[in-house]
């Protein structure tokens, strides 16, 4: 939003004039009026309001905006929808208390506060608040928060900290943002960010025709379900109101010195600000929708958003894809409920789905929440209202469960009803809805519990005294290939990988030198996590290193383990991140690479203060670098290689801004004079691959210089190609520069 405001010179020029009011007044009273050009400040300073015209418009209107913030920031506008098209405005409050913006020449009236009060008050005064809130009360009177009219009551495209977002129930007033028309126009655009109070209430971001863009969820008793908690150190706090009299949600920061704002923009995102003062400069702390997942309802009906899966769109455990070739179009149960002998699966981790069409309860307990839900037929899942301590309240679904994502640590805990056959086979955690059957499956799985444990004590006994022989020899052998003088005084050990028809040379490093290296794989030594698992910074023999970890849950497996050792260990360019060996030791399996300190592309050129660091040569340099490591994958190494998943994170950059091309784990080489191929298991990340591999599952190099073609655009213009968003049209970034080249 271009928020600069033209007539500051001249409104400062003016303050000199005796017939201006004073810039310490902050308020109006009758038979007083605030022409075009003149202002009042807020009794601390920190607003201002008065007339403005945006950057590039010839039309005047009468708003608020910050006074001690350089750049004028606009937070409220009164006639947004009938502007001023000269400078005959002024604002004047009349006698029966009602605020009118006018044009003096002809005294049409373009807007008015049209307070629901009496018209015989006495004494009214319109007042700017230190808050940013222009008030009408009555002078004198006992109670100064006793408002007749409010400017917090009518918002525009943002919210001040105190101003709510949601409903008074007993005089219906909604407290809605809407967006500016466009950066130059503040009249109402096509956005607008509200607090829906169908079912349980939750916070949403509407499109163009009332299409939800993205969904908070419902407030869990911390925080909305899909957001994270606000930290301990956070400048800001959330405050959730939910009483017979009103529904609302609001935010204060921690100190008078912070100033905080959120904003619905006429670009279709909402964005959270922080002023920085040592930048002079907004600061985003927020923004929705963040990623793909953050879109409403992306993967339809029972599906399951997870952003650093591939593709994002899965089935919940138990039930499979409506349509069985298209993994975004919803999903259905394997088998259908019968109501009498149906039973619950918990999933772990969510946010949860959308409330519209929920019941609730605030007494009742997760127990008696079940037993409510079992009762009643057409109930398809229950979770807790409020996740603290034990967890409290009752949330009852009774439609398709929409807008579901994997959180992980931060999501919450939802029971989803489900056929009694599909009970005994899942690995989620189970509860089962049947009180008839429940003593005798206790029974059945207490016995079960005690064999496995048993079971399980057993074999940790073996695989302890198994490790403890195999330390001992890998010791020994150390020993004799240090005599031999093969290690030179190193802790690596020469380990022979097999794959197929392939033998190779690699180092590898045993566990306790990873652990050493990593402080054991310390919380704070975590840089990140990809589909292969985490990845921890290390030092090892005085070089820093990154250590990616296979997790357990990992989406890829042992073959893209043994794939990316292959690959990497036959390749070498200044362009490749550069593999300095790897870890087995029973169930644990380490790629360890070179560090690269300044982490993935993707973490600057989609991050509004990063990419100011990449000038247009560096931007260069980076597309050259990545150009020449396909190169060498494509022509001049020894396999020609076909990365397959080139995107934005799978560029690393050293200390100098160099690129270097990472993750191998989805290559495939060809030898010879092969040049393409054709798989059933397309993998790669949405938005990146070429049609006909998406489509059809063929691929070449020709698949990566898509990939890489798209990467080009995003670094150019700092957007994803799936996050993309015009008001013009639907495409994503591919689609607008067609069109802009058309």
């Amino acid at each position: 939003m271009a928020e600069s405001l033209t007539k500051l010179a001249f409104l400062c020029c003016l303050c000199l004039s005796t017939q201006l009011f004073s810039q310490a007044s902050d308020s109006i009273v009758p038979n007083q009026s605030l022409p075009d050009g003149k202002f009042i400040v807020s009794s601390n300073g920190t607003f201002e309001m008065g007339f403005f015209s945006p950057d590039g418009s010839k039309n005047s209107f009468f708003g608020i905006w910050y006074k001690i913030i350089s750049t004028g920031t606009v937070v409220w506008v009164a006639n947004r929808d009938s502007p001023l098209n000269d400078t005959s405005g002024a604002l004047t409050l009349t006698q029966d208390g009602n605020l009118i913006v006018l044009n003096t020449a002809n005294g049409n009236v373009f807007w008015s506060s049209r307070g629901n009060y009496t018209s015989n008050i006495q004494n009214p005064v319109a007042q700017l608040l230190e808050s940013g809130n222009l008030v009408i009360r009555v002078a004198n009177d006992e109670n100064p928060e006793n408002y007749l009219w409010q400017s917090f009551d009518h918002p525009s495209d943002t919210a001040l900290p105190g101003m709510k977002i949601g409903k008074n129930l007993v005089t219906g007033l909604d407290r809605v943002l809407r967006s500016w028309k466009n950066s130059d126009d503040p009249s109402p655009g096509n956005y607008y960010f509200l607090l829906d109070s169908h079912g349980f209430p939750q916070l949403f971001l509407m499109g163009s025709g009332s299409v939800e863009r993205s969904r908070y969820g419902p407030w869990n008793g911390e925080t909305f379900s899909g957001t994270s908690v606000p930290k301990k150190d956070s400048i800001y706090t959330l405050e959730f109101v939910f009483n017979r009299e009103e529904i609302y949600y609001t935010s204060y920061p921690v100190g008078p010195s912070i100033f905080i704002r959120m904003v619905s923009n006429h670009t279709g995102y909402l964005q959270r600000f922080s002023w920085d003062h040592r930048t002079q400069a907004w600061k985003p702390l927020l923004t929705r929708p963040a990623d793909d997942c953050d879109k409403y309802g992306i993967c339809y009906g029972y599906g399951i958003c997870d952003i650093n899966s591939s593709p994002i769109c899965s089935c919940l455990d138990k039930f499979k894809p409506q349509n069985e070739e298209d993994s975004y179009g919803g999903c259905v149960r394997r088998t259908p409920l019968n109501c009498k002998n149906d039973g619950f699966i918990k999933y772990s981790g969510v946010k949860l789905p959308d409330t519209r069409n929920s019941s609730y309860n605030q007494s009742m307990n997760l127990e008696e929440c079940e037993k409510m839900c079992m009762q009643i037929c057409s109930c398809v899942a229950y979770a807790n209202m409020d996740i603290r301590g034990k967890g409290s309240g009752c949330l009852l679904w009774f439609e398709d469960l929409m807008d579901i994502r994997n959180l992980g640590e931060s999501g919450q805990d939802i029971y989803v009803r489900m056929a009694s056959s599909e009970l005994g086979s899942s690995g989620s955690s189970q509860k089962i809805g049947s009180s008839g059957r429940k003593a005798k499956i206790i029974r059945v799985c207490l016995t079960l519990l005690a064999a496995i444990l048993l079971l399980g004590l057993i074999l940790t006994l073996y695989k302890w005294n198994k490790q403890q022989k195999r330390r001992k020899e890998g010791t020994k052998r150390q020993q004799e290939l240090t005599r031999e003088g093969t290690l030179g005084g190193n802790s690596r050990q020469t380990h022979r990988v097999e794959s197929n028809m392939e033998d190779l040379e690699l180092p590898l490093f045993d566990l306790a030198t990873i652990l050493n290296a990593t402080n054991y794989f310390s919380p704070q030594n975590k840089i990140g996590e990809g589909g292969f698992g985490p990845v921890y910074k290390g030092t090892l023999q005085g070089q820093e290193i990154a250590v990616k970890r296979l997790s357990e849950y990992s989406t890829q497996g042992l073959n893209e383990f043994k794939n990316e050792v292959i690959l990497f260990a036959k390749l070498q360019h200044r362009n490749l991140v550069r593999l300095l060996g790897c870890c087995i030791d029973g169930e644990e399996k380490m790629l360890i690479y070179e560090f690269m300190p300044n982490n993935s592309l993707e973490t600057f050129i989609f991050d509004e203060n990063q990419s100011k660091l990449l000038d247009w040569p560096c931007r260069f340099r980076i597309i050259n670098g990545i150009a020449r490591g396909l190169l060498y994958l494509h022509q001049d190494s020894r396999l020609r290689i076909i990365h397959r998943d080139l995107k934005a994170s799978n560029i690393l950059l050293d200390e100098g801004m160099n690129p270097k091309i990472s993750d191998f784990g989805m290559a495939r080489s060809f030898g010879g004079n092969e040049t393409e191929a054709n798989t059933r298991r397309v993998v790669g990340t949405f938005g990146y691959m070429s049609p006909e591999y998406a489509v059809d599952g063929n691929f070449s190099v020709k698949s990566d210089v898509f990939s890489f073609g798209v990467l080009v655009l995003e670094i150019i213009s700092g957007t994803r190609n799936r996050g993309f968003f015009h008001p013009d049209h639907h495409h994503n970034l591919i689609g607008h520069a067609c069109m802009d080249t058309a």
